[in-house]
C-alpha cells in the first residue's frame, strides 16, 4: 500500500515505515503529525483517486527531526580581476517516518 501526499507544497510517494525528509515543519521532535492532503491511495488492486484531495483517507506521520542536505556549492568568478569567491549551503530537512495510513 502507497499513496501521494501533499506536504507544505510538495508530493511525495509514502509508504509505512518509511522514512522521507520534507521541507522544514513547524513540528516538535517524536511528534505525531496527520497529513490530510491525500491525492492517491493504492491497496492492491483498489485505486482510490482525490479530485484534489480524498476525504476520507489520513496519513498518520512521526517527525524524527532536522536533518541537513547535501552542500551545495557555489561560485562567484569575475574574469580577469583576480577574484573568485567559493560559497556553500546546507538545506535544512524534516524527516517524518510514515506511522499509519487509514481509510476512514
Amino acid at each position: 500500500m502507497y499513496a501521494i501526499v501533499e506536504i507544505a507544497g510538495k508530493q511525495y510517494k509514502v509508504e509505512k515505515d518509511k522514512t522521507i525528509a520534507v521541507d522544514l515543519l513547524e513540528a516538535k521532535d517524536e511528534e505525531t503529525i496527520a497529513i490530510d492532503k491525500v491525492m492517491m491511495l493504492v491497496d492492491g488492486d483498489r485505486v482510490l483517486v482525490g479530485q484534489p484531495y480524498l476525504s476520507n483517507v489520513e496519513v498518520k506521520a512521526k517527525v524524527g527531526g532536522v536533518v541537513r542536505g547535501k552542500k551545495v556549492r557555489g561560485i562567484k568568478f569575475r574574469k580577469r580581476k583576480n577574484y573568485t569567491r567559493t560559497l556553500g549551503h546546507k538545506q535544512p530537512y524534516t524527516s517524518i517516518t510514515i506511522v499509519d495510513m487509514s481509510v476512514k
